[in-house]
């Protein structure tokens, strides 16, 4: 193996449009979706990236990225607002004379930014999702990888065999050299699954990705296209062993249960660690103020937040600012930013996007055993005193009071606004 420094490029996967994510994605992008209170999702792959020593990042958005490119801005809460070695660069679609266009892959978006990747040609490429919560040392796989004198390794984890068809799967042999993959199989080989975390040797991605740019029978993706690929045509290819905490937060309840594993005791990913520091970038609030007569149980209650008086609050997740008001009840929920919670009003089972109001004595959700159905409401709404909305239900963003009928809302209904309608 050589001992001379190896240079690393990241390359963050950022422009997915996470339409399973429902009302939280119809403003922004995944990565930029809220997340622990203060953070973002992308948050977790730019602070592994830092940590790891990779201060080269590139990050490829398309879908409504004005809120991503607006919390990164020039990268500075990352120490990523450099130019000499790199820094952060946001990377998005355009049209040149060529074939440029709408991304069609994963492999399409990194082929089509292709000559930006391999400026001053770093030796490896690490590709990336951002919208992954994990904390990896992404060194210790750039080691692996030089070991094995690899071409790709991928970062791999062991899920229940009966979650296994939702992932690409791996096989291994002795020595983790992969032979063969199956894209999210019916009937899954084995447990070892792919975590979407690529280490490409430069000049082998080049070759894979030009192949494939000429394969008009390719979907462009690295794990229904290239790796497969890569596998039947004999490349030195391994599996990284991860066994850490990781999860996909691409969905509702992925997205829910993410924020109910870190009330957990002892949490799976330790937010208060100084050695792996989760970066962000944040605005001056004040401290929590919480009255005599509230009372909060197993929470994460971020800066800026008032609790008044009789407030309860139990196993939930709350953001910045936000006013829970006297005799309001919170259960199970995850309330972003600047969101206000009525005087007597219960929220159960529920997320809330950012400034949510929650009328006076209003019912939001409600915890049924055996049927975790979680309720969302978008961004701005505004709910009237006295509502009930039943378990399930999805209130979109922008919806006000006279965009209701009745006073209760089934679990079954998606209610829009009458002013702009918006698509899950």
């Amino acid at each position: 193996m050589e001992t001379r420094l190896v240079k690393t490029r990241a390359i963050i996967m950022a422009g997915g449009e996470g339409s399973r994510l429902g009302i939280l994605t119809a403003k922004r992008t995944k990565p930029a979706v809220p997340f622990a209170g203060k953070y973002r999702i992308i948050d977790f792959t730019l602070s592994n990236c830092v940590n790891s020593g990779i201060f080269d990042v590139m990050i490829l958005a398309q879908y409504r990225p004005h809120s991503l490119i607006e919390h990164i801005g020039a990268g500075g809460p990352w120490d990523l607002n450099r130019d000499f070695t790199g820094g952060a660069r946001i990377l998005t679609p355009y049209k040149a004379r060529g074939s440029s266009d709408w991304y069609l892959g994963t492999a399409d978006a990194v082929q089509q930014n292709f000559l930006f990747i391999k400026q001053n040609y770093p030796d490896l490429v690490l590709i990336l999702s951002g919208d992954h919560i994990y904390n990896m040392n992404y060194a210790e796989m750039v080691a692996f990888h030089r070991l094995h004198e690899a071409d790709v390794t991928i970062a791999s984890i062991r899920v229940p065999l009966a979650e296994a068809s939702r992932f690409g799967i791996l096989g291994v042999d002795a020595e983790l050299r992969v032979n063969s993959f199956v894209e999210k199989p019916t009937q899954p080989p084995s447990d070892l699954a792919n975590m979407g975390v690529y280490l490409f040797n430069l000049h082998v991605l080049d070759k894979m990705l030009w192949e494939d740019h000429l394969d008009s029978s390719s979907s462009h993706d690295f794990g229904k296209d290239i790796l497969p690929r890569m596998v039947q045509g004999g490349r030195r290819i391994f599996a990284f062993p991860f066994s850490g905490y990781w999860v996909d937060v691409g969905t509702i309840p992925s997205y829910w249960q993410a924020h109910m594993d870190l009330l957990t005791d002892p949490p799976p990913i330790d937010l208060n660690n100084r050695r792996w520091i989760i970066h962000t970038r944040t605005e001056e609030r004040p401290p929590v103020r919480i009255a005599r007569t509230a009372s909060i149980v197993d929470c994460m209650v971020a800066d800026g937040c008032v609790i008044s008086a009789g407030a309860h609050i139990e196993r939930s997740v709350l953001s910045p600012g936000v006013s829970v008001l006297p005799g309001a009840i919170i259960r199970e929920s995850v309330i972003l930013t600047d969101s206000i919670i009525g005087p007597g009003a219960i929220v159960e089972h529920s997320i809330l996007d950012k400034k949510v109001k929650i009328g006076e004595q209003a019912h939001i959700g409600g915890i049924i055993p055996a049927q975790p159905a979680i309720t969302t409401i978008g961004k701005h709404a505004e709910i009237p005193a006295g509502m009930t909305i039943e378990p399930g239900a999805i209130i979109g963003p922008d919806v006000y009071p006279d965009d209701f009928s009745t006073n209760l809302v089934r679990g079954d209904d998606y209610i829009q606004t009458k002013r702009l309608p918006y698509e899950l």
